[in-house]
């Protein structure tokens, strides 16, 4: 069972920076490819970005593309969702999570979620 805890979430303006933290428990944590969803108000939950086992595989949703960046500290076993250029389209939920494959659509392990607002 793996344990995942989101922090970081915060308002901004347009423009600005945030950087979200998940801290993992249970489990190996090097051995789970790890991903960031989001959900924005009344709307679908959406892929973000996602980092393979040992972090040299990444990949990121068009629309935070050059403005995101998923990083990993397997020692803190800790997975980092730096975010510049925020836009208001980028409110959401930010839903950290876990499992054995990598870029799978229902990620098996799931954080409470970290609220991201920004305004214009």
């Amino acid at each position: 069972q793996v344990h995942l805890v989101e922090s970081g979430g915060a308002s901004v303006q347009a423009g600005g920076s945030l950087r979200l933290s998940c801290l993992a428990s249970g489990g190996t944590f090097s051995t789970y490819a790890m991903s960031w969803f989001r959900q924005p108000p009344g709307k679908e939950r959406e892929f973000v970005a996602v980092i393979s086992w040992s972090g040299d595989m990444t990949y990121y949703a068009d629309y935070v593309k050059g403005r995101f960046t998923i990083s990993r500290d397997n020692t803190k076993r800790t997975v980092y969702l730096q975010m510049n250029g925020l836009i208001p389209q980028d409110t959401a939920v930010y839903y950290c999570t876990a499992d054995s494959s990598y870029g799978i659509e229902n990620p098996r392990y799931w954080g409470q979620g970290t609220q991201v607002t920004v305004s214009s």
